[in-house]
C-alpha cells in the first residue's frame, strides 16, 4: 500500500510519537507531507494523491474535491485523525467508492469527560473561591454551592459526545432527557435517557447541555426565547460550536444574573478583548479545549490506524463514516 500523511508540523508534535511513526512506516510505502497548511493548498494535495491507496489527514487539509479525485487513480481510504470531515470529503469522493474513517469517537469521548469537569466547576463554583482565597478571602455566612448528584440534565443534540457522556454520569443519578431529530426514542432510552421536544428541555431541566453540529440547521439554534426559558439559577454549556447559540441573546441573558453558562466555544474564535462575555462574573470560560486533551491525541491516531489495519486485511472498519453522516457533522 503507498500511504500519503499529511498532517502539519504542529498537529505531528501532539498525534504521532515516535511509536506510532514506526507503525505507520511499517504499514506500507509512506510519504510524509512536511510543513504548514497555509502553504498546503488543493493542487498541492492533487499533485501527491497520484498513486496513494491510503491518505492519513489532519487538522486543515484541503476538501478531497472532484479535481483533487481526477488524480486520485488509486485512492481507497481516507483515514482522518481528527473528529468532523465535513470539510473534508465530498460527494465525488464517496461516489468513487473511498472509505472514510475518522477519530470521532476519541474526540467524543474526551468532551463528554470535559462536559462534567465544566459542570462540576460551575456548580460548586470553583473558580470564583479558588480565585478568592488567593486573594485572603473565605466562605461567608451566606455562602452557596450545589453538587451534581440527582440533577436533572438536557442534552441539546445526541450524537457521539452524549452516547458517552450519558454512561459517565451515570454515578451521579442524573436523570437526562434529551432533544434529537434524527435519534429515535428507543436508541436513548438504550443509554437511559429520555426523548424530548426542544422546549421541554429548557423548560424542564436546570441544566442544558448543547452537542450539535455547526451546520446551516443549527446556526442560532438556541436564541432569546429558549434563553429565557431556562430556570433560575440553570446551568448552559456549550462544548459544540459558538454559532448554536446566539451569542448576542446569551449576553443579554446573562446580564439578568439568573443564569451560569460555561463556554468552550465562541461565534468568533480567538474570542475578542472586547466581548461582553470577558466582563460577566457568571460566564465560565474556557479557550475551545474540550478535547481531546493533548494527552489524548496520539489515541486518535491509533484509532484510525487500527482501522487502515482493518482495511488491509478485509476487516470490518470500526471508525468509518457514512456520507450522511458526514453531512450532518460540524462544517
Amino acid at each position: 500500500m503507498n500511504i500519503l500523511v499529511t498532517l502539519s508540523d504542529k498537529v505531528k508534535e501532539t498525534f504521532l510519537t515516535p511509536e506510532i511513526i514506526q507503525r505507520i512506516e511499517e504499514t506500507g510505502n509512506v510519504r510524509w507531507i512536511s510543513g504548514n497548511y497555509p502553504d498546503f493548498t488543493e493542487e498541492a494535495l492533487r499533485e501527491h494523491i497520484k498513486g496513494i491507496d491510503i491518505c492519513i489527514t489532519g487538522w486543515g487539509i484541503p476538501k478531497f474535491s472532484a479535481r483533487v479525485l481526477e488524480n486520485a487513480d488509486r485512492l481507497k481510504l481516507v483515514a482522518h485523525t481528527a473528529g468532523s470531515v465535513a470539510n473534508l470529503v465530498s460527494d465525488e469522493l464517496y461516489e468513487k467508492g473511498v472509505h472514510v474513517v475518522s477519530a470521532n469517537k476519541v474526540f467524543a469521548e474526551s468532551v463528554a469527560e470535559s462536559v462534567i469537569a465544566y459542570l462540576l466547576s460551575a456548580l460548586r463554583d470553583i473558580p470564583y473561591y479558588v480565585n478568592d482565597m488567593k486573594q485572603g478571602g473565605w466562605k461567608s455566612g451566606d455562602y452557596y454551592n450545589r453538587g451534581l448528584l440527582d440533577q436533572s440534565i438536557g442534552l441539546v443534540g445526541f450524537g457521539e459526545i452524549p452516547r458517552y457522556l450519558a454512561p459517565m454520569l451515570k454515578p451521579f443519578r442524573v436523570k437526562l432527557k434529551a432533544f434529537d431529530e434524527y435519534v429515535d426514542a428507543q436508541t436513548m432510552a438504550e443509554y437511559g435517557v429520555e426523548k424530548a421536544e426542544l422546549d421541554e428541555l429548557f423548560a424542564s431541566c436546570p441544566i442544558i447541555s448543547v452537542h450539535l453540529p455547526r451546520t446551516d440547521e443549527t446556526y442560532h439554534m438556541i436564541g432569546k426565547r429558549l434563553l429565557e426559558m431556562i430556570q433560575d439559577g440553570g446551568i448552559l454549556i456549550n462544548t459544540a460550536r459558538g454559532s448554536v447559540i446566539d451569542e448576542k441573546a446569551l449576553v443579554e441573558e446573562l446580564k439578568k444574573n439568573r443564569i451560569k453558562a460555561v463556554l468552550d466555544v465562541f461565534e468568533e474564535e480567538p474570542l475578542s478583548d472586547q466581548s461582553p462575555l470577558r466582563r460577566l462574573y457568571n460566564a465560565l470560560l474556557i479557550p475551545h479545549m474540550a478535547g481531546p486533551t493533548v494527552d489524548r491525541r496520539k489515541y486518535s491516531t491509533m484509532a484510525v490506524l487500527d482501522d487502515i489495519d482493518n482495511f488491509i486485511n478485509n476487516r470490518p472498519l470500526v471508525h468509518e463514516i457514512s456520507a450522511i453522516r458526514a453531512s450532518r457533522m460540524t462544517r
